[in-house]
């Protein structure tokens, strides 16, 4: 339980919020919006950006169109590409914050380490890195999944003498001309990244766990003419958007619906591979032996051709360990190498540390989820009162736009702080029943779809429990979280002598 001789430096407020990628910035919009302003953002880096700000590795993109990754009420009709690259999608971010004003909202390099909730305040209080403490009656984490880098389990790593990073924390000052460079991992920040940098090295030996299945990347620069059409007339954006929402919404029909229909997109696949890598040798390497949607599909159109390189080399089979001058493959063969490039992917699956979130009577959220995170829509985990995720337990997805799921649980917060000041309640805290039965739903649906077909990949946790994805229509979720439903929580009115007294002066 927090420290009940630690104080806040700032008086509460009423909603605080941690983060400020897409999530945290869409809530402060929102709130604004509502007419709150007794709120804060705590960022724990100089800007706004999340995930987009801290990704700057060559090729950085993102696989979903660019006029769906992105805000519904923020329209950007000067989209220069179909699939925007990171430094356009950083700079659209940092365009919202300015144009919604939030600027005076955010206290930038407030690193959150600890948020107690404090049984006799009834409060939270949210202590940063530096120190700080600030109370809230309600917050909302933004945090997401994708800002903790993982490594391989490989022994050794902390040996080698030669450079060495994570794709996450990209070191654009080393110069990789001309180096013997290793990549180990084959996922979504590889198959982007690889391409860019494989005619600068003199070599490079990409070690595969296991290969992706890769479709082609429909990329292409979006004319003046277009985007001039777009300004004039906003709706044909708008139905740009809608087209393209239906046509990866149609997806859930191979993935959980019918995984059967995913032979379709397989031949796909197998075709991309034919086309661009002529070797069978390599072309056996890089095709997976998975049901395809298993594991996360990419997208690509020159992540093969990169790997026909005469200087690239694919080693499978994984890796022993790592040493001072190298990589040994799992045959035990040493590669030596000037650099290693992890791109390894994030600590998907621990969604907080121990010790970072504690609720009522010193529960701590990790021993609250035995079995890997879960939460009742993906928002609200019982024992944590007035406490909301946003893209929490269950809600990622694996075929259209995060931003729409991110809108929707933005809404569903919404309305239950609108209707918390309605009824004058102090508290709502989901019911463990009701968290369990919508888990127990969720993991009844999850049990048939394609993820669940036997391969291993981030979505699943130790426990064998898929911790990650929204099983099915996106349209639904939005449907489930347009209006919070009380019957489902425990809710504390408050007092009447705290009714009277006066509202929360702003903060900004």
């Amino acid at each position: 339980m927090l420290d009940q001789t630690k104080s806040a430096t700032t008086a509460p407020l009423d909603v605080l919020v941690i983060g400020t990628g897409f999530s945290g910035l869409c809530m402060a919009i929102k709130l604004k919006e509502d007419g709150v302003r007794n709120f804060l953002v705590l960022e724990k880096a100089g800007e706004v950006g999340g995930t987009w700000r801290d990704n700057t590795y060559p090729g950085c993109a993102c696989d979903v169109p660019s006029h769906l990754y992105s805000f519904s009420f923020e329209p950007k009709p000067d989209w220069s590409r179909m699939f925007a690259q990171q430094p356009e999608i950083f700079s659209y971010l940092r365009h919202c914050a300015n144009k919604y004003g939030l600027r005076p909202y955010i206290r930038f390099g407030k690193q959150v380490v600890k948020a107690a909730y404090n049984d006799d305040s009834e409060l939270w209080h949210l202590t940063t890195a530096d120190g700080e403490v600030f109370s809230a009656r309600t917050v909302v984490s933004g945090m997401g999944a994708l800002h903790v880098p993982a490594y391989t389990s490989a022994p050794g790593r902390e040996r080698f003498a030669g450079k060495s990073f994570h794709s996450a924390q990209w070191d654009h000052d080393y110069d990789l001309s001309g180096k013997r460079v290793a990549v180990i991992g084959t996922g979504a920040s590889s198959i982007q990244f690889v391409p860019q940098i494989a005619g600068k090295v003199a070599s490079l030996t990409l070690f595969q766990r296991t290969p992706p299945w890769i479709m082609p990347k429909p990329d292409r620069r979006i004319s003046e003419r277009e985007q001039a059409r777009f300004r004039r007339w906003p709706i044909l954006q708008r139905l740009r958007r809608s087209a393209l929402y239906v046509e990866l919404e149609s997806r859930v029909l191979g993935f959980t619906v019918s995984p059967k229909l995913m032979t379709l997109v397989e031949k796909i696949a197998r075709a991309h591979i034919r086309r661009q890598i002529a070797d069978p040798v390599l072309r056996d390497k890089v095709t997976p032996d998975y049901t395809i949607g298993c594991k996360r599909v990419l997208i690509s159109n020159d992540y093969y051709p990169a790997l026909t390189r005469d200087n690239v080399d694919v080693i499978t089979g994984g890796i022993r360990e790592i040493t001072e001058r190298g990589v040994v493959d799992a045959q035990g063969v040493e590669h030596e190498v000037d650099t290693i490039i992890y791109g390894t992917g994030f600590r998907v699956q621990e969604l907080v540390e121990r010790g970072t979130i504690v609720g009522r009577q010193g529960l701590d959220i990790v021993d609250a989820w035995p079995e890997g995170p879960e939460a009742f829509l993906g928002i609200n985990v019982a024992g944590f009162p007035n406490f909301h995720f946003l893209l929490g337990p269950n809600t990622g997805l694996g075929h259209n736009s995060m931003v729409y799921m991110i809108e929707s649980q933005v809404q569903y917060v919404r309305d239950a702080l609108k209707k918390m000041r309605k009824q004058k309640l102090r508290s709502i805290e989901v019911r463990p029943e009701a968290q369990r039965e919508f888990n127990a739903n969720i993991h009844e649906q999850l049990s048939g779809a394609v993820w669940s077909s036997g391969c291993k990949s981030w979505y699943i946790n130790e426990h064998g429990r898929n911790t990650t994805l929204w099983p099915g229509f996106t349209f639904r979720y939005r449907k489930r979280t347009r209006h919070i439903d009380l019957g489902k929580y425990q809710l504390e009115p408050i007092a009447l002598s705290e009714s009277n007294t006066k509202p929360s002066k702003a903060v900004a």
